[in-house]
């Protein structure tokens, strides 16, 4: 094995993160081979000579290093890991999109991606603060969905309408939203984009103003309905309803 640095313990602001897992590793190599960095896998890894021919096609270095998967995954057992630097992504404009603003869970974060990609929903942004995209966490709980999908930045909402609000049609998920979502009164719309707030928080009051906010129906047996699960019925309605529109990655 060649010489380098057993690689660190996740942290923020390291320039690079890891895909725990076997399945996340190899749609990192499939889908974003540019930044790969390595590649570790164990002995005991049934696909590794699978693991081994893909690194070679796509040139990145893979190292038979357990215990390099001991120092990132920390107690987990990992089989395999990639290790890939961190990338900045950009919307398309003519897809849909769906805005998370200040998201806080890293699991709800990952769940949310791998949803949006069964959809057919391309484009996420994220809007503020707020759970951290590159986690390794968030990246498992994708199952590698992450590395498909164009995630984008932005510092506040009015960042993001300035740089895709043009022609676009805007619906915030509020508790106090102005109109019932059901599969009859789903809009039908060329271009949209589906908002949801913080986990604890929801979307502020002013989201009102962007444009027509929308209720989930459900018992008075719960206060709310979960984050991710709030985004899958929402993507699921408005990709039903609106096929052509859905941006298929």
């Amino acid at each position: 094995m060649e010489q380098r640095e057993l690689p660190k313990k996740y942290k923020k602001e390291f320039a690079h993160s890891y895909a725990l897992g076997p399945f996340p590793t190899f749609e990192l190599l499939n889908h974003r081979p540019q930044a790969a960095r390595a590649v570790y896998y164990r002995e005991d890894f049934r696909e590794k000579e699978k693991l081994i021919g893909l690194c070679k096609e796509k040139g990145v270095p893979c190292l038979l290093w357990p215990r390099a998967l001991e120092r990132i995954a920390q107690k987990e057992v990992c089989y395999a890991a990639g290790e890939f630097t961190k990338y900045t992504g950009v919307l398309r404009p003519g897809a849909p999109h769906v805005a998370l603003v200040e998201p806080a869970d890293m699991g709800n974060l990952g769940t949310i991606m791998r949803t949006l990609l069964g959809f057919g929903i391309g484009d996420l942004a994220v809007i503020g603060g707020g759970a951290d995209l590159w986690s390794p966490k968030a990246v498992r709980a994708s199952m590698g969905a992450v590395f498909r999908l164009r995630v984008e930045r932005f510092e506040d909402f009015p960042a993001y309408l300035r740089a895709h609000g043009e022609g676009r049609a805007v619906y915030p998920f509020m508790l106090d939203g102005g109109q019932v979502l059901t599969p009859e009164s789903c809009p039908r719309v060329s271009l949209y984009t589906l908002v949801f707030g913080n986990e604890a928080a929801g979307l502020p009051p002013v989201f009102k103003t962007y444009g027509q906010s929308l209720f989930i129906p459900q018992s008075d047996a719960v206060d709310s309905l979960n984050l991710a699960v709030s985004v899958a019925v929402g993507a699921f309605l408005f990709t039903q309803k609106n096929p052509m529109g859905t941006g298929r990655t």
